[in-house]
């Protein structure tokens, strides 16, 4: 028996098959990635998209509520809610015989999930416009008429968060 007959009875892997293969496989990271990170921003944003239309949806029936006379409101105001929390605290049912009866508008607060400090509570992970400050510089004021991310972050489709 010759040595190289010998070599040829071995099994393992040579080195250029080993390079070879660890290439392969950094090649295919490389690609799947990209995908998994486009894959978790666009669950962040129907998640965030899903809690805008939450929110919203309890800002205006609040605000019917109150041109419908369902709440206590005063006319003076602009029938949107003081703050965040009277959406799930709720507010007493004008139209109800009973005293303590409540309306509410949401059973919680959902988060903002492009906010970066979970030890906030919900309502502090969105930006507050009232009724009487001008969309394109929102501030807060006596009530919350819409809400907005405080993300400084672009969606995938190029517009901020804050402008969604």
């Amino acid at each position: 028996m010759t040595l190289f007959s010998h070599r040829r009875n071995l099994r393992g892997f040579t080195l250029i098959e080993l390079v070879i293969t660890v290439a392969i496989v950094g090649l295919l990271a490389s690609v799947v990635v990209p995908m998994a990170e486009v894959a978790i921003q666009r669950s962040k944003e129907r998640e965030f998209r899903d809690a805008l239309q939450q929110i919203r949806t309890a800002l205006d029936a609040y605000k019917q509520a109150s041109e419908d006379g369902q709440i206590m409101a005063d006319a003076q105001k602009s029938g949107y809610p003081p703050n965040l929390q009277a959406l799930v605290q709720g507010v007493d049912d004008a139209r109800s015989a009973k005293q303590e009866q409540k309306r509410y508008f949401l059973r919680r607060i959902p988060r903002d999930p492009f906010f970066e400090d979970a030890t906030q509570p919900p309502e502090a992970t969105w930006g507050k416009r009232s009724y009487s400050s001008p969309p394109d510089a929102p501030s807060e004021g006596s009530d919350v008429f819409d809400v907005y991310s405080l993300s400084t972050g672009a969606g995938l489709n190029g517009i901020p968060y804050r402008q969604w």
